[in-house]
């Protein structure tokens, strides 16, 4: 995992960005001084890591989130004052990395608040090198390790179908999270 000691800022804007896809959109647990709609090039939201703890298990792992190769991914971007970056920054590892699926990484992501700001922003990469790496899975195989999946966080399901409901809510559309919702 690289950890940069310190991240850059535009002087404009001093603190931390956090980049957001899934659950942290709606749920990020810090705290933050700005929160508004980002585009991140070069990556998009896909189910494809196997959860063996928190929505599955090692037997019957279900599936979660990650941020993958290609693409491009519309997600929440956060700007974590100074003061806060080192707790935000060790808690998200927390969250993050119980299992080390994903690469901390500093990405260019740009605001969408009419500003055509680009900042830099921590994002957490999935590893396709991990062995929860599932990119390759079909839509069939995601829904299946979705019906299975129950971990110590509760049901797949209950994952997937509320990503579907919070990404509608954020007028964010995502095909693969819409064909399994249909089918849950």
């Amino acid at each position: 995992m690289s950890a940069p000691a310190e991240l850059p800022s535009p002087p404009h804007h001093p603190g931390l960005w956090v980049f957001g896809y899934g659950s942290l959109m709606w749920n990020p647990g810090f705290t933050y001084e700005e929160r508004v709609a980002a585009r991140l090039l070069g990556a998009h939201r896909s189910l494809c890591v196997l959860s063996v703890h928190w929505r599955g298990t090692p037997e019957r792992p279900g599936l979660v989130l990650g941020l993958d190769q290609g693409g491009s991914c519309v997600g929440i971007a956060f700007r974590v004052a100074p003061e806060h970056a080192e707790r935000t920054l060790a808690y998200l590892r927390e969250r993050e990395q119980v299992t080390m699926i994903y690469r901390e990484t500093v990405r260019r992501i740009w605001l969408r608040d009419g500003s055509g700001r680009a900042v830099p922003a921590v994002a957490f990469m999935v590893d396709r090198s991990h062995a929860q790496y599932a990119g390759s899975l079909t839509h069939e195989q995601r829904l299946h390790h979705i019906r299975q999946g129950h971990g110590v966080g509760g049901p797949n399901r209950d994952y997937v179908l509320a990503m579907h409901d919070h990404l509608a809510e954020l007028g964010i559309r995502d095909s693969e999270v819409e064909w399994l919702a249909e089918r849950l």
